[in-house]
């Protein structure tokens, strides 16, 4: 037995009703939807230089910004339901702000690279979801598979870039939104005054989400400052952002054989009574571009800074309702440190474009957990103490210092109008120190200390081919087939144990295969992509012979499977998508504790990864009159456990808008889980 995370914890998450007063004038409404098509077929992020996805030998998604307004998309799960192949549950180890992306079958918190206009967003740590502000987002950029070039030892499935509207620009938006469960949002953004020639611009956003356990919440606020102006004959700009989180987290459910208990109540909270889960982060962008050497020369310089209250407790696996102790609690207080440095001369030379750079990744972490145990009834009714009533049993510490380097080169050649060939390849410096500390608050013979060090230098590359077999007109069919090969540094989950040493880097190759291209004068896009990825070492949890959490690398994995995406835009304002995935996510070889006992995961499915994934869903956004989307999503079967006894059935999951525009202001409902499920 051991406690399984339920990621859909309540029947409705957000707001189903959304007052929004939007101030865009009609004149910026024509000229946002004659941009948007110029930005659906331009991406950067697998080039760092504009260039059309079309082309582009991998599987790309751009999500543009005004399709997210008009589903209703405020956070990543709901942002990322049209991308075939991605599920992104939403809670987890980080609250009920966070999600779990998964690509390609492999779901694993830090297993992808979450950018943020041009920063990893997270840093050398892991993914930070809780904070991301998806308010005036101009697309999103999702890249499946990895990026071992241009973003090095960082992801290994795939890439989700955020890129919000540039300096003196602005989706010029205000809403305020109301829901069930006391839910409130209220948000804006403004293109400010130009100063001579330096833009501005600012966005902001509050929000209280309540649900149906009356003790989960979230409250948050997000400020994003941009600015831009012109320096000699280069260009600068300068990013502030500010994300406050505050969370009151659910409890899991625990698994009782190959089944979730049903000894505990639905929505029954067991954390102690001053649980929560608290992040300050703030961040600083500056950067530079200019031309240079027949090209341009731009860099990046971040510099962020996050503090975490993490009050938690979770009932012990056993399910002891005898008035013993029964759950175990912790307080951590963790603190992280990031630092982004990138450089990079981009030039084109005929049928050759020609990207060289450099960059830093550096990541201080600290945490301090005390944990100690407690008694919660199991019928939920009665709020368990509070932690700073409970007796410290251990305090465990964790001082993490990461640094990665990396100098990269990646080159592009064009023969002709048919061909694409991109290629790069990638030195990899990743250093990491760790120092762990245990002091037991019974017995201080049993106090420990250590200090790991891992160090790695390897190289890392892709190779993708293009050919454009058909074209006449907007219609067109690409074939693109690329191999890459990345490792990754072990992650730290800043856990509340103490775990001293450093596991083994991950490392992963893949192929990718595929046809993409437009039929029906361009209206109707599709993408048919077949992989293969090898994985080895991958971080697993599993538990000890006491039912406790611990972190270890697994042996190797194969994951596999085939995509299919496609979407058939009728007019500018009406558009249909279907997807279709199937995922084979099954380890190799490798043992794993599990219980304290050892077990051969060879053959073993990896657990929460179905098999099958399908969407659709139709999206209609005239600039006046009536307006509604609606997306369908089904995931299919998945185990829960590393001996896939226990498995969790399919479901489908629905979401809806429906609004009405006139003149400036539009009254929308929105509607989330409209089937109430809750796998």
């Amino acid at each position: 037995m051991h406690i399984h995370k339920n990621n859909f914890r309540n029947k409705h998450w957000l707001m189903p009703l959304i007052l929004a007063a939007l101030t865009t004038a009609h004149q910026c409404l024509a000229a946002i939807e004659v941009n948007t098509e110029r930005v659906e077929s331009i991406q950067i992020t697998a080039t760092r230089v504009p260039q059309l996805a079309g082309l582009i030998p991998a599987s790309i998604t751009i999500i543009r910004g005004d399709e997210l307004s008009a589903r209703g998309a405020i956070d990543l799960a709901t942002a990322l339901g049209l991308v075939a192949g991605v599920e992104a549950p939403m809670g987890g180890d980080t609250g009920p702000a966070g999600a779990v992306p998964s690509f390609w079958g492999l779901h694993e918190f830090d297993a992808f690279l979450l950018v943020v206009d041009g920063v990893p967003w997270g840093g050398a740590f892991n993914p930070a979801i809780p904070t991301l502000n998806l308010n005036n987002v101009e697309r999103i950029e999702v890249l499946k598979g990895a990026a071992p070039v241009l973003f090095g030892a960082t992801s290994f499935v795939g890439v989700i870039h955020v890129i919000h509207y540039p300096a003196g620009k602005s989706a010029e938006a205000a809403e305020i939104a109301i829901g069930n469960h006391s839910s409130q949002r209220i948000s804006a953004t403004k293109a400010l005054y130009s100063i001579g020639n330096f833009q501005q611009s600012i966005s902001i956003d509050g929000q209280k989400l309540g649900f149906s356990d009356s003790r989960e919440a979230i409250k948050s606020g997000n400020l994003l400052y941009r600015g831009a102006g012109t320096a000699g004959n280069g260009t600068w700009r300068f990013d502030a952002n500010i994300g406050l989180q505050r969370q009151t987290p659910p409890s899991p459910t625990v698994r009782q054989g190959e089944t979730l208990t049903a000894l505990t109540p639905r929505d029954a909270n067991y954390n102690p009574a001053d649980a929560h889960l608290d992040e300050n982060r703030y961040q600083l962008v500056l950067g530079y571009s200019r031309p240079a050497i027949g090209g341009l020369w731009d860099s990046t310089l971040s510099w962020s800074r996050a503090q975490t209250n993490d009050v938690r407790g979770f009932l012990r696996a056993g399910l002891v309702d005898d008035g013993s102790p029964n759950a175990d609690s912790q307080r951590k207080n963790r603190r992280t440190r990031d630092l982004f440095f990138d450089t990079h001369l981009s030039q084109t030379m005929g049928h050759f474009s020609l990207l060289l750079g450099a960059d830093i990744l550096t990541g201080l972490g600290t945490q301090t957990s005390q944990n100690g145990e407690y008694y919660a009834p199991l019928s939920g009714t009665v709020l368990p103490p509070k932690t700073t009533d409970l007796h410290v049993d251990e305090i465990n510490t964790i001082d993490d210092a990461r640094y990665f380097y990396g100098q990269y080169a990646q080159l592009q050649w064009m023969p002709d109008a048919r061909w694409l060939l991109l290629g790069g390849v990638r030195l990899n410096e990743t250093r990491e120190r760790k120092t762990s500390a245990h002091i037991d608050g019974f017995d201080s013979t049993q106090n420990e200390s250590a200090v790991s060090k891992q160090s790695t230098t390897r190289l890392g590359g892709m190779l993708g081919v293009s050919y454009r077999a058909w074209q006449q007109g907007a219609n067109e069919t690409v074939l693109y087939t690329d191999y890459r090969n990345t490792f990754k540094p072990a992650a730290i989950d800043f856990g509340p144990d103490y775990t001293p040493g450093v596991l083994k880097p991950e490392t992963a190759a893949s192929v990718e295969a595929g046809v993409k291209g437009a039929l029906l004068d361009g209206q109707f896009s599709y993408d048919i992509s077949a992989f293969l990825l090898r994985f080895k070492n991958l971080v697993l949890r599993t538990t000890d012979a006491n039912g406790g959490p611990i972190l270890q690398n697994a042996g190797g994995e194969r994951l596999q499977g085939a995509e299919l995406q496609s979407r058939y835009r009728i007019n500018s304002h009406l558009s249909l998508a279907a997807n279709l995935s199937y995922h084979d996510a099954k380890f190799t070889e490798g043992i794993a504790t599990e219980g304290g006992e050892n077990l051969n995961l060879s053959g073993h499915h990896l657990t929460l990864s179905p098999r099958w994934l399908a969407t659709t869903g139709v999206v209609y956004s005239p600039p006046q009159g009536w307006q509604g989307s609606a997306t369908l999503a089904y995931v299919g079967r998945r185990f829960l456990d590393l001996e896939n006894k226990a498995s969790a059935g399919s479901y489908t999951k629905m979401d809806a808008t429906i609004g009405y525009r006139f003149g400036d202001y539009r009254l929308v409902l929105n509607g989330y889980n409209l089937g109430n499920k809750r796998p």
